[in-house]
Formats: C-alpha cells, structure tokens, sequence
C-alpha cells in the first residue's frame, strides 16, 4: 500500500494508482529487490524499472499522424509562430521550420516540401521555440516530490533530503526518481536540463541515473557528483563513466563533474577534461572560490549555482574565468539561500540561466521559475526607484528571461552549439506551445504570452533531437500507470528504511 493513502479505502486507492506494486512489501523493495549482480540485476527483474521506456496503450495518433511523424526522416512544422531565440534568424509571425536527420535544415515562411519521405505537422495557433533548458536539478528526488513542502535549506533540507532520506537510496530508486523526473520536464517543455546527480553511493547507482536518463530521451549534462557510505568512489569513477557512457559527441548526454569550491575535486574534473559543476557558492565560501582561482584551477565553461550574495570581487573572478552562472530564484527565496544575484550577475555582464532545483519544494517547470525571475528583479528595481535611486540598470523584459530560459541555458550547459535556438544546423530541440487555449487567447504579444500567461498545460508537442517526446498533450511511448505504480512503490521504500514520517496534509 502507498504510505502516504494508508487508511484510505480501495476504491481511492485504485483511483490513485497507489497500490503496491506486485512482489514488493508495503514498505517497499525488498532487499532482494535490488540487490544482486552489480546491484542492477536483481531490480531490473523484480520491479522493471531497468526494462528500458515502456511502451504506451494508448498513446494519441488519431488517423496513423504520430506513427507518420516518428517514422519520417523529414519533418514539416508549419504555420506557427517562430521565436527562434536566435537573432540572425528573427522571429516569425508566420513560419515553418523543417526538420531533417533530427537536425533543422531550414527556418522561413512558405517552405514547399512534399513526399512520402515527410511529415506535415499543423502549428496553427501554435507558438513554435526551442526547448527549455534547466541548469541545475537533482533528477534523483522526483520520488520526493513536494515532501518538504514548507522546508528551509537549513536546517530542514540537509537534515531530511541531503542526508537521511538520500542515504537509503537503492540503484532502483535513483533510476525511478531519475525517470520520472525526466518525463516530468520533456512534460512540461524541458528539453535539456543538467542533473546535479548527489546520490552516487556506489557504481551502481551511477549507472542508474545514467539509464533512466537515457531511457526518458531527454537531453541531460550528467554532473556526477558526491555520494555517501564505503561503495562511493566519488570523483574517482568518473574515469569509467567517461569510457562507459560518454565516449561519443552524437549522444543525447555529456557529462561535467559535480561538486563544491574545492580544490581536489576542480582538479580531477580538469584531469577528466570536463566542466565542473559547483554548489554553495555565497558570501560564505568566497575563500575557497578565491583559492581555487589562485590555483589556477578555473576553468572557461565551469558553472557556478546560486551565487547568493557575492561580492563584486568574486562576481568578477567569474566574469573574468569564463564561468557561468545557474539561478534558482523561487528556491533560493522560498528555502533561505538568500537573495537571488540576477541583478548582480546582468551588472557585470553575465547573461545567467535559469534552474528549479529541488521540487521537494517548488514546482519544476520553467515557467514559474521564469515568472519569478523577472518579478522579483522588477520588484528590486522599483523599489528603488520609488526611493528616488537615479541611472537604475533597465528592467527585465520578457524576451531577457525567455532567452535566459533557452539560448542562455545552452550556453551554461556547455551546449550552445548544439541547442538553445532555432538556428539551421542545431539539433531540433523544439516546443510547440498551444496559443489557441482560452487561457491565453487572443494572441498579441508571443514572448509576453510564453513568459507572463502560459504554464505547463499549454505545453502541446516536444522534440528533442528531432524525435516526438511529447505529441498533442501526452508522452509518446510512455505507460504513465506503470510509472506511477513504480514511482510510488520506489517512494514508499525510500521514506520507510529512512524512517521518515511522510504527511500527506
């Protein structure tokens, strides 16, 4: 049974989806669950969850259309508004863009194209943009969503999440976490995100992140990061994982080292030749950072992730590396980070990407991290100004955080030459958002409208790489009861062996 339904009647818990999933306890995968060889064998057996996608029932393809889409090697959006994020490219009242080998070959008005080697799609109503990209999100947590609804950093989030419910984490468990994360974002328009992976108690668990990243088709930056107990080899397996899963540019994932400001850790990411991905930077670790820079261990592409309350010294120190810059304004007001640096990185001359985090607090989807963004940048700068401050840096507009959201979010991922726009030659990375809903009908202003009225359930079709991920409103090749059977069972496991008292009101 669910934990969190335990008392409710049958009837609500089938209408839940709650139900134990068979050859699991109540309390979760048994040990023999996922334990095994390599710690994967077992699981994969006794719970699926290593099975590779499932397949839909039932996915939507009224007259053969999806069937048509994915097996054609030319794609046809037309009609659409084009905000391509690319300023040599423009944007389009009325465009088309055409897909081929999953890469876009063409962007403009009226293209003519025909055959059986093609698919029309329709994009009437329809505002057409590259993929959202998240830089910085613990995939791991999805079985958590929420759980600490009201929580602060400290002491509640490295009490509970960071440390006691991370640690019981099983390799079955990150891949559930991982996956339903993944699904969640191509859901909800993210095409790209960077997994600041804080869950690698062994190999195994590694190697299931890594899988269920695969598995969901999104477009992933694998920061390996830290792990806990005597299986862990962090950073040291980063070597094998190169070998193992990273060998290749023509993949959907690329990985980057995820870490603190410290010194032996920026040096094995500089030994692996990969960037390095940087938690708590603030006016707390300042010397550390200024260290590493001594040490010339900085490097050109390395990211750095909240950046609360810095000072100029250190915000130039980023400027002058290279470095780039990941914000999580709803997480860093709602959890006590403290004050987001979105006007202190634009001072300075760097454009910063945007993140959700942890949604074991707040919502993932982009467009509340969007929203929040420039609200609170336009909040600090008026109040400023009603209390007479002259020559005050400009609003924020909604083309800024559009692009910080996308083209921005490219570049911080190291992955501006392959997605962020709609630019010929990128991978077709593409959203297709319905525009037609009476939520946000009529059109008249399309960066506005993306920004300021629309959320996640205008978020109508998704490619990533040029392949259907999401068509007409549902993920293609994906058994969401199966998921969500799964993902609860994996939850409940987690919360019990942490014994951590879950509260669903």
């Amino acid at each position: 049974m669910c934990i969190l339904c335990d008392g409710a009647d049958a009837g609500a818990r089938r209408s839940l989806r709650c139900e134990t999933v068979e050859g699991e306890t109540a309390s979760g995968p048994s040990r023999r669950a996922f334990l095994g060889s390599a710690g994967l064998a077992a699981g994969s057996v006794a719970s699926g969850l290593f099975a590779g996608p499932v397949r839909a029932q039932n996915s939507p393809d009224a007259g053969g259309e999806l069937a048509r889409v994915l097996a054609s090697p030319r794609l046809l959006i037309k009609g659409g508004v084009v905000l391509s994020m690319d300023r040599a490219v423009g944007d389009l009242a009325r465009g088309d863009v055409l897909i081929e080998g999953g890469k876009i070959r063409e962007i403009r008005p009226d293209i003519q194209a025909s055959g059986d080697g093609i698919a029309v799609i329709d994009a009437t109503n329809r505002i057409v943009l590259p993929g959202f990209i998240d830089t910085h999100h613990h995939f791991y947590q999805g079985l958590l969503r929420n759980i600490l609804s009201n929580g602060l950093l400290a002491p509640d989030y490295m009490r509970d999440i960071s440390d006691r419910l991370t640690a019981v984490y099983s390799p079955s468990d990150v891949y559930a976490g991982t996956y339903i994360s993944a699904l969640g974002m191509i859901d909800m328009g993210t095409t790209c995100a960077v997994d600041t992976s804080q869950v690698n108690h062994s190999p195994e668990h590694a190697d299931a992140g890594i899988k269920a990243l695969q598995d969901a088709g999104i477009r992933a930056v694998y920061a390996f990061s830290r792990g806990a107990g005597p299986k862990s080899n962090y950073p040291g397996d980063i070597g094998r994982l190169q070998k193992t899963y990273f060998n290749s540019r023509d993949q959907l994932l690329t990985l980057a080292l995820g870490g603190g400001l410290v010194a032996a850790q920026f040096q094995a990411a500089r030994e692996a030749g990969v960037n390095m991905v940087s938690h708590g930077v603030n006016n707390r670790t300042e010397k550390a950072f200024g260290d590493l820079a001594r040490a010339n261990l900085l490097r050109a592409g390395d990211e750095y992730i909240h950046c609360t309350q810095l000072s100029a010294a250190s915000w130039k120190l980023i400027k002058d590396s290279g470095g780039v810059v990941s914000l999580s304004a709803p997480i860093e007001m709602m959890m006590g980070h403290g004050m987001p640096g979105i006007q202190e990185a634009l001072d300075i001359g760097i454009r910063p990407s945007l993140s959700s985090d942890v949604d074991v607090t707040f919502a993932q989807d982009p467009f509340t991290v969007m929203r929040a963004t420039i609200s609170l940048q336009r909040l600090l700068l008026l109040q400023r100004a009603d209390k007479g401050e002259k020559d005050l840096p400009p609003l924020l507009k909604v083309r800024d955080v559009l692009e910080f959201a996308t083209i921005d979010g490219a570049h911080c991922a190291g992955l501006a030459a392959r997605t962020g726009s709609l630019t010929p030659g990128k991978e077709a990375d593409i959203v297709m958002l319905d525009a037609g809903r009476l939520s946000v009908w009529p059109l008249n202003n399309a960066p506005g409208c993306v920004v300021n009225l629309m959320n996640p359930a205008n978020v109508e079709t998704v490619f990533v790489g040029g392949k259907a991920r999401k068509w007409k409103g549902a993920l293609v090749g994906v058994d969401e009861a199966k998921v969500r059977a799964e993902t609860a069972a994996a939850r409940d496991g987690v919360v019990a062996r942490a014994g951590f008292a879950a509260n669903l009101f």
